[in-house]
């Protein structure tokens, strides 16, 4: 795997994944930002959410669950020294579908945090990560 990042001006950084996809990337204005896009640390934040997510679609699916449905809300904390690292990450998922089981669900979340998701269990080796969820049913 491999990125490149460019600067763009100020503390702007266009970057761009192997797959061509580019995201945006300042600071805040109090760093010379112009809020052009997400800050870096968000787009970890984004990263561990989104690969937790597929991770539990992906699971569900493969269990019969019938999904139509998955939110993963992050909220992390951050020492208040540098490096500002993340020290605390709270997942709460909601997830909806037809007759799920929270069995299921719970399991798929571990698996997630135990096993596949490489961003959660690299950020856990600096962060207490935990877990929640709700189920919405829908007709």
């Amino acid at each position: 795997m491999k990125a490149s990042i460019k600067w763009n001006g100020g503390v702007s950084f266009a970057g761009t994944a192997d797959s061509g996809h580019s995201v945006i990337m300042d600071g805040a204005a109090e760093s010379g930002g112009k809020n052009q896009g997400a800050r870096p640390m968000e787009l970890v934040l984004i990263g561990m959410g989104g690969c937790t997510a597929f991770d539990v679609v992906h699971i569900l699916r493969k269990s019969r669950q019938e999904i139509t449905d998955c939110v993963a809300q992050v909220e992390a904390e951050r020492a208040e020294t540098d490096p500002k690292v993340f020290t605390h990450i709270h997942i709460h998922f909601v997830v909806s579908g037809k007759n799920l089981d929270a069995k299921k669900l719970q399991h798929a979340i571990e698996l997630s945090a135990t096993k596949y998701c490489s961003a959660s269990i690299m950020l856990g080796k600096t962060a207490k990560i935990t877990h929640d969820f709700e189920i919405r049913e829908v007709e």
